[in-house]
């Protein structure tokens, strides 16, 4: 779920984001964007949004296949399975990989309807991440077949629409208020988004939960220049000027530039500043010295929670309740 994220914030246009590599997601997670490459081949120009008042069963989608440049033709169900095996570990709990399977069935059927899937490749879906959503059959295992399988056809809506099915790997303890608040994203509301604690803080890994990095003032000067298009020259101050309600830095300033944190996270490696959680944002010896807890963007559900419910004993159903407010979870097809 992470991955064509970084674009999406440039241009302020969605963890997704796996709990042992990367927390971005999109995008997801995008997780959880809503846009496309340029035409390649203009194969899919004239590509239509799914008609829904048709889709009566399970669908049939088209895979671009990014590895090779072929098309594949699947159905839905089995496509999750290998979304579900790239975004989450396969040997979780079943109930958190079922909720990881509701939120990418939910991704692939708003990007299908909206958008129409990958345009730039005539795709309903894309096995790229800075396309569309992780992919790998590879990792597929018996515990995610069940998963898939456990919640087919189960999408989550908020007042009849697909909600933005955002994910990341770990809140560090509280997940964000807003999707403006953790991506900068307000290209439309969301009001499902909902600041929570979350339960997976006690099962994260150590680095996720507290982290610290250096990073050279000539990375983050490129990194400005990067996102907003401004050199901020000599770099001799940086503070953080905005902060939301979950205390997610939303805007800092470096040198005389105004920069959004979710943006310059993202241009400084999403590995690298961690969250924007932030406890430490300061100028030293060249470098700048940043700090703070969790793994990814915050908003919408963490992995390592989804895990912790899971143990808890809650449904996949419940695991995306608790980190969504207000939504619905529809069956779609038997």
């Amino acid at each position: 779920m992470f991955f064509a994220i970084k674009r999406f914030l440039r241009k302020k246009n969605h963890q997704k984001g796996h709990p042992q590599k990367s927390a971005v997601c999109l995008i997801t997670v995008g997780l959880l964007l809503s846009f496309g490459l340029g035409c390649v081949g203009c194969a899919g120009a004239q590509r239509r949004p799914m008609d829904r008042e048709k889709l009566k069963e399970e669908p049939t989608i088209s895979l671009y296949i990014a590895e090779t440049g072929e098309t594949k033709q699947l159905k839905m169900e089995e496509y999750l399975q290998g979304v579900v095996a790239a975004e989450m570990d396969p040997n979780w709990p079943l109930n958190a990989l079922a909720a990881q399977a509701i939120l990418a069935r939910t991704f692939t059927m708003e990007r299908i309807k909206n958008t129409g899937g990958v345009p730039a490749r005539g795709t309903d879906a894309s096995t790229s991440v800075e396309e569309f959503q992780a992919y790998d059959p590879k990792r597929i295992n018996d515990t995610v077949v069940k998963a898939v399988e456990k919640t087919r056809g189960e999408v989550v809506k908020y007042q009849g629409d697909y909600i933005k099915a955002w994910f990341f790997a770990d809140a560090g303890g509280i997940t964000a208020a807003s999707a403006e608040e953790g991506l900068a994203y307000t290209k439309e509301p969301s009001p499902y988004v909902r600041s929570v604690k979350d339960p997976g803080a006690a099962l994260s890994p150590p680095e996720n939960k507290v982290w610290q990095a250096e990073i050279p003032l000539e990375k983050v000067r490129a990194a400005v220049q990067e996102t907003t298009g401004q050199d901020p020259g000599a770099i001799s101050s940086v503070k953080i000027t905005r902060r939301g309600p979950s205390g997610r830095a939303m805007t800092v300033q470096i040198g005389k530039v105004s920069v959004s944190a979710p943006a310059l996270r993202l241009a400084l490696g999403s590995e690298v500043m961690r969250s924007t959680l932030l406890s430490k944002f300061s100028v030293a010896n060249g470098k700048l010295l940043v700090a703070g807890k969790g793994f990814g963007h915050g908003v919408g559900m963490s992995q390592w929670g989804a895990r912790a419910l899971a143990e808890q004993g809650k449904s996949p159903e419940e695991i995306i309740r608790y980190f969504f407010k207000g939504v619905r979870i529809e069956k779609e097809w038997d």
